[in-house]
């Protein structure tokens, strides 16, 4: 099911690290198509099963779902998806990182 999102940074102190990036990085490039994706479709990621959460976000964001989006290189997106009413969906970019960092992260 194709479903629109607005799209929005989890803070602006992460929006502000997307806006550090070089314009020819091709995470920044990664990150601008995930963008464009995810206001075509809120669900175009993977689905993290609900076990495997970072706690932290559960605890910083009280986060139900979690979505993962592959970018280049093995750099991962973190997006969680909620509902801004009865009709309107927002993606909520919550980190991204190298493939050593989210395997940290996810404890594999």
């Amino acid at each position: 099911m194709i479903k629109p999102s607005a799209v929005v940074f989890i803070s602006d102190e992460l929006e502000n690290n997307f806006n550090e990036l070089r314009e020819d990085d091709p995470i920044k490039k990664g990150i601008v198509r995930a963008i464009k994706d995810l206001k075509v479709n809120a669900f175009s990621g993977i689905q993290v099963p609900k076990r495997l959460f970072p706690k932290e976000y559960i605890t910083k964001y009280g986060i139900n779902n979690l979505w993962k989006y592959d970018l280049p290189n093995g750099w991962r997106l973190f997006y969680t998806v909620t509902a801004e009413n009865e009709v309107e969906l927002i993606s909520a970019i919550l980190e991204w990182f190298n493939h050593k960092e989210y395997e940290r992260k996810m404890k594999y």
